[in-house]
């Protein structure tokens, strides 16, 4: 008798939101995105790994509340052609976003946008914090690394195509600057110039900053 193939990553994930589909929503349709109601079931889904409004609990999740729209938009597009390919988070993501359409990811893309970002919080030392602070605030010229703050805001809120890097968790931020030096980010070609010029030390310390504005 042969055994039932086990269901990839990516399989559980697309049963996981279809079956969120079937649910009543429990929550209030003012917290719920606008949109079709495909939307407002994934944000179920979503809040499983990425926290109640996409304030993530867990470093392995990023934090969504307070993105930029069209940065979310863009990500979930990424997931969707198979574009973004990190290893630890390509097989769920390309299975949720393979049944959502243009629609109800700009729908999702404007429900986190408007979400209460996380409280700032860091451990590190103060001399971390203030070699990270220096380098989001001045990069290094001499190395070709630009100030973070030039693209991300000076207070690392994000704009448009430019994500909101402020309360992230330092953790999931060192693996992104990690993975841009490869090619499983195709669309993050400034970050690759960046992270060239840096060493890990710096990029851990660049982390811890950002997660304690």
């Amino acid at each position: 008798m042969k055994r039932s193939p086990v269901p990839s990553l990516a399989a559980r994930a697309a049963l996981a939101l279809a079956a969120a589909m079937t649910l009543a929503s429990a929550a209030r349709a003012q917290d719920m995105p606008d949109g079709s109601d495909l939307a407002r079931r994934a944000v179920h889904v979503c809040a499983a790994c990425h926290g109640e409004g996409g304030r993530s609990a867990s470093g392995a999740y990023p934090s969504l509340a307070g993105q930029p729209a069209q940065y979310t938009a863009r990500q979930l597009m990424d997931f969707r052609a198979q574009q973004r390919a990190e290893t630890d988070s390509k097989a769920y993501m390309w299975g949720v976003s393979a049944l959502l359409d243009d629609a109800t990811i700009q729908s999702l893309a404007g429900y986190y946008a408007a979400q209460t970002p996380p409280a700032g919080r860091s451990k590190a030392p103060p001399a971390v914090l203030r070699t990270g602070q220096r380098l989001f605030e001045e990069g290094m010229p001499a190395r070709g690394v630009r100030a973070c703050a030039s693209c991300h805001g000076d207070k690392a809120e994000g704009a448009a195509g430019f994500p909101r890097l402020a309360g992230q968790h330092a953790g999931y931020l060192l693996r992104q600057m990690q993975v841009f030096s490869t090619s499983l980010r195709p669309h993050g070609v400034l970050m690759k110039a960046e992270v060239a010029g840096m060493t890990p030390g710096q990029m851990r310390a660049v982390a811890a900053y950002l997660q304690s504005l």
